[in-house]
């Protein structure tokens, strides 16, 4: 009877983390059913960001400037490949009083989910790496933005949108918060449903659009189809929209199809 017991637990330990390691088809015909390709429309990007370990930025100054050459082939290439900048994992303790680290979190997996944590250690490590100029980054279901703020609308399309962003002037618009338990990095220790997680600003609202839900099991990936409004640091406005999460050629999810309008 124990034998069996252990064998049970861990093929269910061995599915988590094949399921959150590589987002892939395990979820095929369960949660999602992958589209065929889409055709990537002149405000589209598509970025895969499933890998734990890096960080993926989109600058939107950069890619208005490119549309404005006319370098078609240029301006797809730039929407399509990003540069991963992975998240710092080596012990650095040259920073003193950084709260910039890995933090280990035990999650209630298999009772009231992950919605219930405990922090159970820290290391210090340098700051997360990035580039010069960029608007938002993304990890997986997670986003931050570079000094911003966002506005969820009710809006379900782009076409829906006001013509001018002044529409939404005087609204809450809600900034990046410190987090140290939801963006996920190391699974080394998910056996013992411990989950290394790096301690960084995240936007939680823009961060809504896609959701990983513990339980049930294996994970739900939740889709928020509103558009969300991005008030940059520069004072401008740029609207985005989530169309799709799932790699439609193998199934993986974490790549992003996101629709954008910017300036807006």
């Amino acid at each position: 009877m124990r034998i069996i017991a252990k064998a049970t637990l861990l093929l269910t330990f061995g599915l988590l983390a094949t399921a959150l390691t590589a987002c892939t088809g395990l979820f095929d015909g369960v949660y999602d059913s992958p589209d065929k390709a889409p055709k990537l429309s002149n405000n589209q990007l598509v970025i895969d960001a499933s890998d734990w370990h890096n960080w993926y930025y989109i600058d939107f100054d950069s890619l208005q400037m490119l549309a404005e050459t006319g370098d078609s082939a240029a301006l797809l290439y730039a929407r399509t490949h990003f540069t991963p900048y992975p998240i710092p994992t080596d012990r650095d303790e040259t920073i003193a009083s950084s709260q910039t680290g890995i933090y280990t979190y035990w999650f209630d997996v298999f009772g009231a989910g992950i919605v219930k944590n405990e922090k159970r250690d820290f290391m210090p490590t340098a700051i997360q790496p990035e580039p010069s100029q960029w608007s938002i980054a993304i990890h997986r279901n997670n986003v931050r933005t570079n000094g911003g703020a966002v506005l969820e609308t009710n809006y379900t399309s782009m076409s829906q949108l006001p013509t001018s962003s002044a529409q939404f002037a005087g609204l809450t618009f809600k900034p990046d918060e410190w987090t140290t338990n939801v963006v996920w990095e190391d699974q080394s220790q998910m056996a013992n449903l411990l989950i290394g997680c790096q301690g960084i600003n995240v936007n939680k609202t823009l961060s809504s659009w896609l959701k990983i839900e513990i339980p049930p099991m294996p994970p739900a990936f939740k889709h928020n189809n509103h558009v969300f409004v991005v008030k940059l640091k520069n004072g401008k406005f740029v609207a985005l929209q989530l169309q799709n999460y799932i790699n439609p050629t193998n199934g993986t999810k974490c790549v992003l199809t996101i629709n954008y309008k910017y300036p807006y």
